[in-house]
């Protein structure tokens, strides 16, 4: 699947502090299992990844030694060289269900509160400030979904979708927080569950969003967004749920 190349760097904030290697590190993860840096391509320079992200290039290096070490980039040497990003596995789906254990109804419900309200914003925002090009990358990612070869496909167009929401909010900063979020709790979100919405549901929840959007319907865009949102919590913590009742049954004699 490939993003629209416009839209692939307009997704990152500048950090807040300096030498912060294990945060440049957590973003360009982020960066590159959302898609926004794909498998194969190759990463933008030292200096230009410094400077998006705010950090003295000493600090870049650091990060791009951590992902080597790490292989989830190579670099390459000579006339063509420089660092690309490694083909990487798919996280398989009891390693999701086995974190989604981990994690508290609490956090959960944290975590859709702070989804739910960056999300909506987003979406109003976008309503009022999105470009003709804006809204043709949100058209792009709608279609992706029905064009994806798998679970990790089908997750990256549908993060992409909200991700590319927010770049037209035009607020780097929901930008951010929209990534991170994706990041969080982007894949539970795939994951094979009898009851689930279908491919074709996501899709028509998506393009009632984009035509608010492209209606500048603010209101409509942020209540609909929003309760995307909620459904998605709810049905992750119903899923927790069952699966506590399903550990504390005591076992047959």
């Amino acid at each position: 699947m490939n993003a629209p190349a416009s839209s692939q760097m307009g997704s990152f904030i500048r950090l807040h502090q300096e030498g912060r290697t294990a945060e440049v590190v957590r973003r360009l993860l982020e960066a590159i299992d959302l898609g926004l840096f794909s498998e194969g391509q190759q990463l933008p320079s030292e200096n230009e990844l410094a400077a998006h992200f705010g950090v003295a290039t000493v600090t870049l290096r650091e990060a791009l030694a951590h992902l080597r070490q790490g292989g989830i980039i190579e670099t390459r040497r000579g006339r063509n060289g420089g660092s690309f990003v490694r083909a990487r596995e798919e996280i398989l789906p009891e390693a999701l269900l086995e974190r989604l254990d981990a994690i508290s109804i609490i956090e959960l419900r944290d975590l859709a509160d702070e989804h739910a309200a960056i999300s909506s914003m987003a979406a109003r925002l976008a309503a009022r400030r999105a470009s003709a090009e804006h809204h043709q990358h949100l058209t792009h990612y709608i279609n992706a979904l029905a064009h994806a070869g798998g679970r990790h496909e089908l997750r990256r167009a549908d993060a992409r979708f909200h991700i590319e929401i927010a770049v037209a909010s035009q607020s780097v900063r929901l930008t951010h927080a929209q990534i991170r979020l994706q990041g969080e709790i982007g894949q539970w979100l795939w994951l094979p569950q009898e009851g689930w919405p279908t491919v074709e549901s996501v899709q028509q929840e998506h393009h009632a969003i984009a035509s608010a959007i492209a209606s500048a319907d603010a209101n409509l865009a942020g209540a609909l967004a929003e309760a995307q949102i909620t459904r998605n919590i709810k049905r992750l913590i119903k899923l927790k749920l069952e699966r506590l009742a399903a550990t504390s049954l005591p076992e047959p004699l």
